[in-house]
């Protein structure tokens, strides 16, 4: 790739421009508001997931939303690592999603906006308060890139490249709003905050950290590869052809489901049904009645065959969620290929000895 610094320092003024350059064309894509700010973090989404998270709670109760795997994980760290005593979970069962009206707003929310593990989304941004006194946090790596978001209902996002874009992983975003950065300039947390973690340095937000100045060493080769997913967002339209895109591969999937019999969505709300991590389980009776171990090995032996064949790779259901399947449908994806895969789905299904899985 021409100009590419695979090699060079990223402390080099090249390199700082390539990372300035990445936060520059992320806010253009994304369409985010030019009062957030927009950092380059380690760890991939779950390094910009537990910056916020240490960095920003503490100072009052918080809520945690769990309707997916992830939500889970963050009410663990809340709990059991950072040890917030007056923290509660709100929890959901698989495609299902928490009762929004709960959600206390004198308190921090953390939650998820697109559930990868379970194909669960929030609806939009209406149910969090305008007038909230506590912060939002917000894992939004599935849903960037192809779901629009209320940037004036978030006050911490994060992401990684890997997801929305198909990019390399290694690298996360943290997007932070004005009450956000007012929380750091004016709280100090009571644990000991590892480096990667630090965002304000003597009450003041790390200007530096926002303007390419990383934390740690980036990939190079993965700033290219990043910047040249950013690029291709723009040429074919931005946003809006983004998350059109994601809508046409979601609707191509669901025309299929619709008329299969031995497949459904597992979360049955079309209002709350991802269109990017979508989550499939067993319809058929005769299979949705074997114990879940019968069904999962016709979820192997299902994946073993497209992996075989060529077709389909790693799209067993999460190993948490009910046996079935789970198919990416972003804005990379072709919707030709959605609609190639599926008569593939129904073969894979037909070969595999369902009738003799175990008891």
């Amino acid at each position: 790739m021409r100009n590419a610094l695979v090699g060079r320092s990223h402390r080099s003024p090249a390199g700082i421009a390539k990372l300035k350059q990445i936060i520059d064309l992320t806010r253009q894509v994304l369409e985010i508001p030019d009062d957030y700010r927009i950092a380059i973090l380690p760890a991939s989404d779950t390094g910009a997931v537990e910056a916020a998270l240490w960095s920003l709670l503490g100072a009052r109760g918080v809520d945690v939303l769990a309707f997916d795997a992830f939500g889970d994980t963050w009410a663990v760290d809340i709990f059991a690592q950072l040890r917030i005593d007056t923290a509660r979970v709100l929890k959901a069962s698989p495609g299902e999603i928490v009762d929004l009206k709960r959600v206390d707003f004198d308190r921090d929310v953390v939650f998820t906006w697109n559930g990868t593990s379970t194909g669960v989304r929030v609806p939009n941004g209406d149910w969090i308060a305008p007038g909230r006194n506590g912060l939002t946090i917000c894992d939004a790596t599935s849903a960037l890139f192809a779901q629009r978001l209320d940037w004036a209902k978030l006050d911490a996002t994060t992401f990684s490249w890997q997801k929305g874009l198909g990019s390399e992983a290694a690298h996360g975003m943290l997007i932070l709003g004005p009450r956000a950065i007012e929380r750091l300039e004016s709280y100090v947390p009571p644990w000991p905050l590892p480096k990667i973690f630090r965002l304000a340095e003597g009450g003041k937000l790390n200007e530096a950290l926002f303007e390419g100045w990383t934390i740690n060493t980036p990939s190079l080769l993965c700033v290219e590869d990043y910047l040249d997913a950013l690029a291709w967002a723009q040429r074919i339209g931005g946003l809006a052809a983004l998350i059109a895109r994601a809508d046409a591969n979601a609707q191509a999937l669901s025309a299929w489901v619709t008329k299969t019999q031995w497949i459904g969505f597992l979360a049955k709300d079309p209002a709350i049904r991802s269109n990017t991590s979508i989550c499939l389980e067993f319809a058929d009776p005769e299979i949705a009645g074997l114990p879940i171990e019968a069904r999962r090995a016709l979820m192997s032996a299902i994946v073993e065959v497209l992996a075989r064949e060529e077709v389909a790779y790693d799209i067993g259901a999460y190993r948490l969620s009910p046996p079935g399947l789970r198919i990416w449908c972003g804005p990379t994806v072709e919707t030709r290929d959605v609609d190639l895969l599926t008569p593939w789905l129904d073969y894979a299904y037909a070969l595999s000895p369902r009738l003799n899985a175990p008891p």
